[in-house]
C-alpha cells in the first residue's frame, strides 16, 4: 500500500481516458464530496470536462467542508438517498458497510472502470467479503510541516527529535510571544500524534481488533494523556480551549494560521496544499523531519487510502457514476483537472501523465511528504476503529476535560479506556 512509482513511463495506458457513453438518453447524476475551496474548485472544473465528452450525462455537484458531511451522508445513505457517486473515508466502511453490502460493488461495472490501474493490494484494503466499496485516489499519512518564515523568526531550526520539538515551545514563546506556537493540531490529529508515540515507545498498536477493546493498559493510557499535557505546557501547540477562541472554522481559515502564529502542522500530507495556500506571502510551509525515540522500531505512522471514490448502492445508474469515476481517476482531462489537490494518484495513468508534465515533483510538500512517510518503518498497523468518528470525537471531549480543569489526567484517562471499550465493542458487533 505504501509503494507508490512517483517516476512513470508516459507510455502507461493513458488511452484508457475515453471509455464509451453507455447511454444515449438524459442520465442525471449526483456526485459529493467534501474539502476546501481549492478541491471545490478543481473539482467542478474536472465535472465540465466530463460534461462536454459525455453530454448526455449531467452531474449535479453536492460541496461542503467537513464539518457535518459525516452526518449529512449518514442520514441520505439511512434513506436510501445518497449521491450516486461519493467520496468517502476508509474508516466509514466499518460504519456503513460491514458486510460489503454499504455501497455498490465496484467489480460489477469493470466494462465501464478501468481496474487495472491500480494496484490489486491497494484495491484490497477498500474490499470487504469480496465487494469491492471504493477506490482509493490516494495513500496519505500525517507529518510534519513548519511555516519557513515564522521559525526564522524564532531563530532555530526545525526540530529532528521529540526532545527539540519540546524545546521549540519555550523558545517561540520568550522570542516571538505567548500567541506564538511551533504546531497547531486540531483533536484528531492529536489523537494520531500520541498515537505515534506510544506506539515508538511501546512497539504495540493501540486497539486489540480480536478481543474488541484497547490493547493499551490503565498505565499506558495515563502516559499517552500525560503526554497531551506536557506538549500542552510545553507551548508546543495551543490547548483546545485557546484553540476554540478562533471560533468553529477550518484552521487554515483562521487568523493566526494565516498570520504565521502559528506554525506548523502535524498533517496529512494528501490536504496540505489548502494549509500551504493559505498563509500570508511570503511564507511557505516546509517539510520538517519526522521525530523517532532512542531505538524506536515503528514510526507509528497511520497510513490509509486519503479518500475513496464510491458509488451508492442506491443509484439507479450505475454504469455512468463508474464513467464518471474513471473519467476523473484515469481520463487526461480529469486527471489534469485534479492535479494533486486529493493527494499524489494511485492510478498508474495519472501518474505517468503528472509525472510527465511535471506537476510531480520531488519538491512538492505533498509528493515529498508522501516520500518522508514511506521512507520510515512502518510495520504496526493501524486499525481503522482507531479513526473511528466516535473515538475521536470521544477524544475530543476528553482533552477538553483536561484544558478547562474538569478531570486529572489520570480520570480522564480512565474514562475513555473505559468509554472507548465500550464503542469499540458496539462497533464490532
Amino acid at each position: 500500500m505504501k509503494k507508490i512509482v512517483l517516476s512513470a513511463l508516459v507510455t502507461s495506458a493513458l488511452a484508457l481516458s475515453a471509455l464509451p457513453s453507455f447511454a444515449a438518453e438524459q442520465v442525471d447524476l449526483r456526485m459529493s464530496w467534501w474539502g476546501g475551496n481549492g478541491r471545490h474548485q478543481q473539482t467542478l472544473k474536472a465535472l465540465e470536462e466530463f460534461h462536454k465528452q459525455h453530454p448526455n450525462i449531467r452531474v449535479k455537484a453536492e460541496y461542503t467542508g467537513w464539518d457535518g458531511h459525516l452526518s449529512r451522508l449518514t442520514t441520505q445513505i439511512a434513506g436510501r438517498t445518497e449521491p450516486d457517486l461519493m467520496q468517502t473515508n476508509w474508516n466509514w466502511l466499518p460504519i456503513f458497510s460491514k458486510n460489503g453490502n454499504g455501497f455498490y460493488d465496484l467489480n460489477q461495472v469493470g466494462d465501464a472502470l478501468d481496474l487495472n490501474q491500480f494496484d490489486p493490494k491497494e484495491l484490497q484494503t477498500t474490499t470487504i467479503d469480496g465487494k469491492l466499496n471504493g477506490i482509493p485516489i490516494s495513500v496519505t499519512a500525517r507529518i510534519f510541516y513548519y511555516n519557513d518564515q515564522t521559525w526564522k523568526k524564532a531563530g532555530i531550526s526545525y526540530p529532528k527529535t521529540w526532545d527539540e520539538l519540546m524545546a521549540a515551545g519555550k523558545t517561540f514563546e520568550q522570542k516571538l510571544g505567548k500567541q506564538y506556537y511551533p504546531v497547531v493540531l486540531e483533536h484528531q490529529d492529536v489523537l494520531a500524534l500520541l498515537n505515534s508515540w506510544m506506539v515508538q515507545k511501546y512497539n504495540q498498536p493501540a486497539i486489540d481488533e480480536k478481543g474488541k477493546k484497547f490493547a493499551w493498559s490503565k498505565e499506558q493510557w495515563i502516559e499517552f494523556f500525560q503526554m497531551y499535557k506536557k506538549l500542552v505546557d510545553s507551548h508546543v501547540m495551543p490547548d483546545s480551549k485557546h484553540y476554540a477562541s478562533f471560533g468553529k472554522n477550518n484552521m487554515y481559515e483562521m487568523r493566526p494560521w494565516i498570520e504565521g502564529e502559528w506554525a506548523g502542522t502535524y498533517m496529512w500530507n494528501s490536504t496540505i496544499t489548502k494549509y500551504s495556500d493559505n498563509l500570508k506571502p511570503p511564507a511557505k510551509l516546509e517539510l520538517g523531519d519526522y521525530p523517532m525515540l532512542p531505538d524506536a522500531k515503528d514510526a507509528g505512522l497511520f497510513f490509509k487510502p486519503a479518500q475513496m471514490f464510491s458509488i451508492g448502492r442506491s443509484t439507479k445508474h450505475p454504469k455512468e457514476a463508474a464513467i464518471l469515476m474513471n473519467f476523473l481517476l484515469n481520463s487526461q482531462e480529469g486527471v489534469e483537472a485534479l492535479g494533486l489537490e486529493r493527494g499524489v494518484p494511485l492510478s498508474k495513468a495519472a501518474v505517468a501523465q503528472l509525472t510527465a508534465d511535471g506537476t510531480i515533483k520531488d519538491e512538492d510538500p505533498a509528493v515529498a511528504g508522501l516520500k518522508l512517510a514511506q521512507s520510515l518503518p512502518n510495520h504496526v498497523t493501524t486499525s481503522p476503529y482507531f479513526d473511528d468518528p466516535q473515538i475521536v470525537s470521544l477524544f475530543g471531549t476528553a482533552i477538553q476535560y483536561i484544558d478547562y480543569g474538569k478531570k486529572s489526567v489520570e480520570e480522564t484517562a480512565a474514562d475513555f479506556q473505559r468509554q472507548g471499550d465500550r464503542i469499540l465493542r458496539r462497533a464490532m458487533r
